[in-house]
């Protein structure tokens, strides 16, 4: 019996679940098709798996660790609770008037996404404040205490509380949240000054209206998940990762539900970044592909790159604007719907589409035998001959070739005149073109040129199409690490607890106020350090500062890194100097004589983590041998080649395989094309590159 930790990371994704144990340096995987009634069920039977592949019990088990697109789907489908709203008068529309952008300029026939609350589920309150936070209209007791009669009425489960410049000043907002607990003791209560305490009305509103809808459903899917584990012999503590890239509370989760959209892609980040570490890398292109969407995220100096606000269920062809902002700490990353499971079509221009529909796991592609008669990318790459179909997911899921070319016959080959497997090209080209594009977009916003970048690819899907992504992109090399289909869940494994405290408060540099700066600062450092402290008491705790500044008049801010010495003596010319150097790195050049003012301030506490240590590298290289092969679809070559087919227990330290080869494994298989070879390194790392490029 193991005498060393448990730890239990789990990824619930569109299609599949991830569950990951860690023993010591053993880890012990498994992926479990998603059981959308009742998700803790995915979790129960993967965790047993893996107990068993272990030989341990799951009273072994020391923490769990848990991401979830629970909060994601919630809000993309509309399946939360009935929630109201309450504002100051005359902003009871913020959140449908939206901001003046449009996300699309040309199309005279747009239509904006409807908000999240009809207006009826918007009420309003007499009171205001001003941008100093000054009382201007005091708050009515009374006033309040007839509309908490009115809201029982109506019945409504959760409630929003979002008041004009509440982030400098909160007193009216916690009045109303002690009259509601007095009223209404059953309902939930979700504040803006909590919850999103930044600048913006109606990014803090529409924040603060998400956590309110998501929060009964995922309240009681938590509670529900940790008794369901404590019965089946797992009493240990659980753990949630959230969108910043770090673990919090079950309590905090339950709490604040929209810090945990974009946990599981968070997860996946902290994978990569924690590869990079170990492979030296400073430049990496962070891919991964599941059975739903893929991200794509840049990592710099073994850092994922970071943002305050995101969007949730874009709707137009995912552009940006066309979906619901969430202002929290999030990692930056492009999403898209192209997963395995995504379901291709003809459109009326006879263009081949794929996605963002998916199969998901019910029914799940045509292949899967499970009544899915849509052709989806996992189709394709059975086509294709990427896959095994007697070996898929450790052979527990047979695949059924007959059906997916029956599906991409009827959906696209009887349309376009071409046989299944022109098809299966067509629907595979489409949809990686699609993440490339994706990549190119991320890389450009960014100033990043991505051929100096090298890839890290994970999710189950994404060794399938990561090199013909390098093709695509012009990247020279693919690492591909050990456990690359169940990614994000050992990501869970690697990330620190942390919490990020956020301020907006207004400052221009021309009255800048040193000692407000310090104490604003050190409320901030209090308030993250309490949240990590509920989740360790004893490690660590490192800071990360940042302020967010931008010249007077324009729209945004760009984010302003400050070491903790500068954060505990401001100074008004270090804080120009920085400003105007990343400014100038950003743009090309600073700005001679304009204002400069800082509208948000930030405090990430987080727990140390151990460094990478750095690989051992490999000293003694030799051929790969190799007696099976397999027709496989090499698409730069538009042409089927036999590759060579070898378990990846079989390509040991130090030996190459030359493209066209297929790299097998339980949870995914890489594909080499013609163009590239793999290396294995000390750590069981594939190292995927252009054949004349290898040293």
């Amino acid at each position: 019996m193991p005498t060393e930790a448990a730890r239990l990371g789990v990824d619930i994704g569109g299609t599949f679940t991830d569950v990951v144990l860690e023993i010591g340096n053993a880890r012990h995987s498994t992926k479990v098709l998603t059981t959308y009634a009742a998700p803790e069920n995915a979790i129960v039977d993967g965790m047993h798996q893996v107990c068993a592949k272990a030989g341990v019990s799951p009273a072994a088990i020391s923490q769990i660790i848990h991401g979830t697109t629970l909060a994601t789907n919630a809000l993309i489908e509309r399946r939360g609770a009935k929630t109201a709203l309450i504002t100051t008068k005359g902003f009871r529309d913020v959140i449908e008037m939206r901001t003046e952008s449009r996300f699309e300029q040309y199309d005279l026939n747009l239509t904006l996404p409807e908000p999240l609350l009809p207006r009826n589920r918007r009420y309003v309150v007499t009171e205001r404040m001003d941008a100093n936070g000054n009382r201007l209209i005091p708050l009515d007791l009374q006033e309040i205490e007839a509309l908490a009669d009115e809201l029982r009425a109506a019945e409504y489960e959760s409630i929003a509380v979002g008041l004009l410049h509440s982030y400098v000043n909160d007193t009216h907002e916690r009045l109303i949240a002690e009259v509601l607990a007095e009223k209404l003791p059953g309902v939930m209560v979700s504040l803006s000054c909590e919850v999103s305490p930044q600048m913006r009305e109606y990014e803090r509103f529409n924040t603060t209206i998400a956590n309110a809808y998501i929060k009964p459903l995922i309240k009681s899917y938590l509670g529900r998940l940790k008794s369901r584990l404590a019965d089946e012999g797992a009493a240990c503590p659980v753990f949630l990762m959230h969108s910043g890239g770090g673990i919090m509370s079950l309590e905090s989760a339950a709490d604040f539900p929209v810090r945990l959209v974009e946990s599981g892609p968070a997860g996946g980040a902290i994978f990569a970044a924690d590869i990079a570490a170990k492979h030296g890398l400073d430049k990496v292109l962070s891919f991964d592909m599941g059975g739903t969407t893929a991200k794509i995220c840049l990592i710099k100096d073994q850092t994922p790159k970071t943002a305050r606000v995101f969007e949730v269920a874009r709707t137009y062809r995912f552009k940006k604007g066309s979906g619901m902002p969430i202002s929290i700490p999030v990692i930056d990353m492009v999403e898209i719907g192209a997963g395995g499971g995504s379901i291709a079509h003809v459109d009326a221009m006879n263009q081949i589409r794929v996605g963002p529909e998916s199969a998901g796991s019910e029914p799940g592609p045509a292949c899967y035998g499970r009544g899915g008669e849509e052709p989806a990318v996992t189709d394709a790459d059975l086509i294709l001959g990427k896959l095994d179909p007697k070996n898929f997911a450790g052979g527990s899921i047979p695949l059924h070739p007959a059906n997916s070319e029956q599906a991409l016959t009827d959906a696209v080959g009887k349309t376009l005149d071409m046989d299944a497997l022109e098809a299966a090209f067509g629907v595979a080209e489409v949809v990686d073109e699609n993440m490339a594009n994706a990549a190119r977009v991320h890389a450009v916003e960014n100033g990043e040129d991505l051929s100096d970048y090298t890839m890290i690819a994970f999710g189950g899907a994404a060794p399938l199409h990561a090199a013909r992504l390098c093709e695509k992109l012009g990247v020279s090399r693919c690492l591909v690490p050990q456990g690359a289909g169940v990614g994000s869940a050992i990501g869970f494994l690697r990330a620190p607890f942390s919490f990020e405290a956020n301020r907006s408060v207004f400052m221009r540099l021309g009255a800048f106020d040193a000692a407000k700066v310090k104490a604003l600062f050190a409320d901030m450092s209090d308030e993250a350090t309490r949240f990590v402290r509920s989740c360790d008491a004893e490690a660590e705790i490192l800071r990360d500062h940042k302020i967010y500044m931008r010249y007077a008049g324009q729209g945004w801010e760009i984010p302003i890194t400050l070491t903790a010495q500068q954060a505990e003596n401001p100074d008004v010319a270090t804080f120009q100097r920085l400003f105007e150097r990343d400014y100038e790195a950003l743009f090309g050049r600073a700005v001679e004589g304009m204002e400069m003012e800082i509208t948000v301030w930030s405090v990430n506490a987080y727990t140390a983590q151990e460094a990478a240590a750095p690989l051992a590298d490999v000293t003694t290289k030799q051929a790969a041998q190799s007696d099976n092969t397999r027709p496989l679809f090499d698409p730069a070559l538009a042409q089927t080649v036999d590759a060579a087919v070898i378990a990846r227990a079989d390509l040991p330290t130090g030996h190459i395989a030359q493209g066209p080869a297929l790299i097998t494994e339980d949870e995914t298989t890489v594909v080499v094309p013609s163009s590239r070879e793999v290396l294995t390194h000390t750590d069981g790392t594939l190292d995927v590159r252009l054949k004349e490029t290898r040293k």
